[in-house]
């Protein structure tokens, strides 16, 4: 997996990341208390949380700035357009 260190170079999207699973895992916890499970379980459960969403949102921004970046990609000058016919 070839990854533009340009695009890695800024943290801020994997700290979002980080905030998001960590409010979801809170919740969750949260929620937990409301049925009075083992303290052990409501922390396993908040930290599978954590683990699962952190997971799947890395998978996603990782894809999306694989997808979109255009670091290595020649600049068109005016005039031309991305179609040939056009």
């Amino acid at each position: 997996m070839k990854l533009c260190k340009t695009c890695f170079s800024s943290v801020w999207p994997f700290v979002l990341m980080t905030v998001i699973a960590g409010i979801t895992g809170f919740v969750t916890w949260l929620t937990l208390g409301l049925s009075q499970p083992e303290p052990e379980t409501r922390i396993a459960v908040g930290l599978i949380v954590f683990v699962a969403v952190e997971a799947t949102l890395i998978h996603y921004v990782v894809s999306c700035m694989r997808r979109h970046c255009r670091h290595h990609v020649p600049k068109m000058g005016r005039g031309h357009h991305l179609s040939p016919g056009a």
